[in-house]
């Protein structure tokens, strides 16, 4: 069995304190218009979900978490729909879940679910 593929989630949101403080007063007042649902998904009021957190851990897979602005400054990319799951490969990030797979996640369980269905199709 392969192993799994270094995994990169980025989120649609800039790193921070403000940008974090900004982030949670908009998923607590007006979560229907916020932008990242996988900050939205993954993240409570405390910090990020235990149940994440030991999936995550569980994985057996290198994984890394980067917001928007971070992409950017180590990888030299913008414009790409966000958030998304990248591999790492030799030459850079590649997109493993695309933004549109990731916004379709409505809750925990469903994006837990799609990465675990793509780590068993080896894409």
């Amino acid at each position: 069995m392969t192993p799994p593929p270094a995994l990169l989630f980025v989120y649609n949101a800039d790193g921070g304190v403000l940008s974090a403080l900004k982030d949670l007063w908009h998923k607590t007042v007006s979560p229907q218009t916020y932008d990242c649902q996988l900050c939205a998904v993954t993240y409570g009021p405390l910090g990020m979900r235990r149940e994440w957190r030991d999936f995550v851990r569980g994985l057996g897979a290198e994984v890394t978490f980067l917001h928007r602005d971070e992409l950017r400054e180590r990888y030299g990319l913008s414009g790409v729909p966000l958030p998304a799951v990248f591999e790492q490969t030799g030459e850079g990030p590649r997109v493993w879940l695309g933004a549109e797979e990731v916004r379709g996640a409505r809750d925990l369980e469903a994006l837990i679910r799609l990465v675990e269905c793509r780590l068993m199709a080896g894409a």
